[in-house]
Formats: structure tokens, sequence, C-alpha cells
């Protein structure tokens, strides 16, 4: 009999590429008797590609390879908001979805799958620190910043840097099965699922400003969380009325005064999560969410994970 068609894994090294979002999906997809995947590394061309980190890549095959995969991974590559990539290879991504290839961006690797007009109208995830650049740069897609990863079915993209792997893991659940994953996941040393989205991972839930009208009052009311902070609160302390603070605070942070207190609080919560010993019912006293189950529901719909299972997370000893 036979031996079924191994499938086929292309990985497209563009100029900057991240040496982690390169070698993740060709790790993870290696071909082993475990594993019907061939892989190939490719770039615009054959040859010298110089990537970001120090590192550059010596590529065997160009875009002729991106017509014979049946999966694309395009990884992250440095200032990905600062040109779209050269025509050949947009064109070049375009005919392979066309001809009924997944692609599969890693972290800012988004960017370059925006450029083909694939992902407009459809949900996406990069990087948290570039959401917002991919964003503006790309209004037609619809851009997640919380999650992991995002499958749209011929498009899938995840967020920054290790998301890959969780990306690359669910890819094989489809394709092989939950039992392959698993079995991927152990050789890797790595979680076969994550729970939560990258929200938890990012530094900060509030924003930095965009102005800096009102930073007196902001920096007022982080001292005092734990305290009344209403609108007219608020409005009294930077001296306007609350219809002019709400609407000039949104021209400044992007959030509502209550959007971006509840945000401020829920950073505090993180930072008691994971410097002290405090029980959650404390917690949210302390940061003026008053009870754990208040917390929790914040906790859970701005970071996408609970309390608990981020202070495990996050200290060390749990």
């Amino acid at each position: 009999m036979q031996a079924p068609r191994l499938r086929r894994v292309a990985v497209l090294v563009l100029e900057g590429a991240k040496p982690l979002d390169v070698g993740i999906p060709a790790q993870v997809f290696t071909t082993r008797a475990s594993m019907p995947y061939e892989v190939r590394v490719c770039g615009a061309a054959p040859g010298l590609v110089t990537g970001g980190d120090g590192l550059s890549y010596h590529v065997a095959d160009g875009l002729d390879a991106l017509e014979w995969a049946d999966i694309v991974f395009i990884p992250g590559y440095r200032f990905p908001d600062r040109d779209d990539p050269p025509r050949a290879v947009v064109d070049a991504l375009i005919a392979a979805h066309g001809h009924g290839a997944r692609l599969a961006a890693i972290s800012t690797g988004a960017f370059a799958l925006a450029a083909t007009g694939l992902l407009d109208g459809r949900r996406a995830t990069t990087h948290w620190h570039y959401t917002r650049a991919l964003a503006a740069r790309h209004p037609l897609v619809r851009v997640d910043e919380n999650v992991l990863f995002v499958d749209e079915g011929s498009v899938l993209t995840s967020a920054g840097a290790a998301s890959g792997i969780d990306l690359c893991l669910h890819v094989l659940r489809g394709d092989l099965g939950v039992a392959a994953s698993n079995h991927t996941a152990r050789r890797l040393v790595a979680a076969p699922y994550r729970s939560g989205g990258q929200a938890q991972y990012v530094p900060r839930s509030v924003p930095e400003p965009l102005g800096e009208r009102f930073a007196a009052t902001r920096e007022w009311a982080l001292r005092r969380l734990g305290a009344s902070l209403t609108l007219t609160v608020l409005a009294r302390h930077a001296a306007v009325s609350p219809r002019t603070f709400s609407r000039r605070f949104v021209e400044d942070t992007g959030y509502t005064p209550m959007q971006w207190v509840m945000r401020a609080r829920i950073d505090a919560a993180r930072e008691l999560l994971e410097r002290s010993e405090r029980g959650v019912e404390q917690i949210a006293a302390d940061v003026g969410l008053g009870t754990g189950a208040n917390l929790r529901t914040h906790f859970q719909r701005i970071l996408g994970t609970t309390p608990s299972e981020y202070r495990r997370t996050f200290t060390h000893g749990e």
C-alpha cells in the first residue's frame, strides 16, 4: 500500500524575522514517524535573509515553496508597521491561498498576512504591543487583542512569540487529533492548552495616554483606587464639568473614565496577586471592587482568566 502524502509546510522567512517565531513551526512540524509533515523554510528568494536579534537565515527555497505548500507559516518580523512586504511576497501569499493553502501568521507576521487583504472583515490578532498599529494600518481587520490565536479557517493568526506554539498545537489537533497534539506538547515541554488570552501578559491594562490633559487627576485616582471614584468625583478634581471631563478623557486615553478606573483597579489587583498572599476577597476590597465575585467577573472580562489562574501563572511555588 502506498504511503499517504506528507502534509507540506512552508515557513516564510521575511527580512527581520524573529528567531523564535521561525523556529516554532519548523520544530513543531519537523518530519518524524509520528509527524506526517514535510517542512521547507523559504524566503522571497533562495539565499541569505537578514533576521532580527542578530541572526540571519540561509534558506534553500524561494516563493515557489508557497505553491507547493498546504499550509504557510509567516513568522513575526521587526518593524512590521513601517512597510508592507515586497509585492512579490504579497502576491505569492494570495496565490497560495487561492490554490487552497492555509496561511498562518505568528505574532507580527499578521501584518504581512493583512497586506494581502485576506484578513479584511475577519478577526485576527498579533503581539499585544502591535494590536493598535495593526488596527490603524488595516482598519478592515477586526483585531482582537485578548486572545492567543484566531482560527478563521483558511487564515490563522497568533499573538506574540510563544503563542505560536499554541497556534501550531491547534493546527495539529485539527490535522491529527488531540493525542498527537498532546504528544507534541510533551516533546516541546509545553502546555497542550493555555487558559486565558494574551491580555494577562500585557504589563498594564491601563493604556498609555494619547494626551497629557488630566494627568494630575489620573495620578490622584491611582493613589485612591480603594475609594469611590465616580465621574463626578474625577471631574471635580480636574475642575471641569463631568461632560467635558468625559469627552476629553476619551480623547486622551481611548477609554471612558469609568472604563479606565476599572482597568486601573484590575492592574492593582494583578500586582497584589503577584506580590502578596492576600485572598481574593481582601484584594477586591483593597482595589475598590467590593467583593471577590465582582473582581472575578471583571478580571475574566478584561484579562480572559481568573485571579487564581493568574496567580498560579505569575508567582513561584504555586
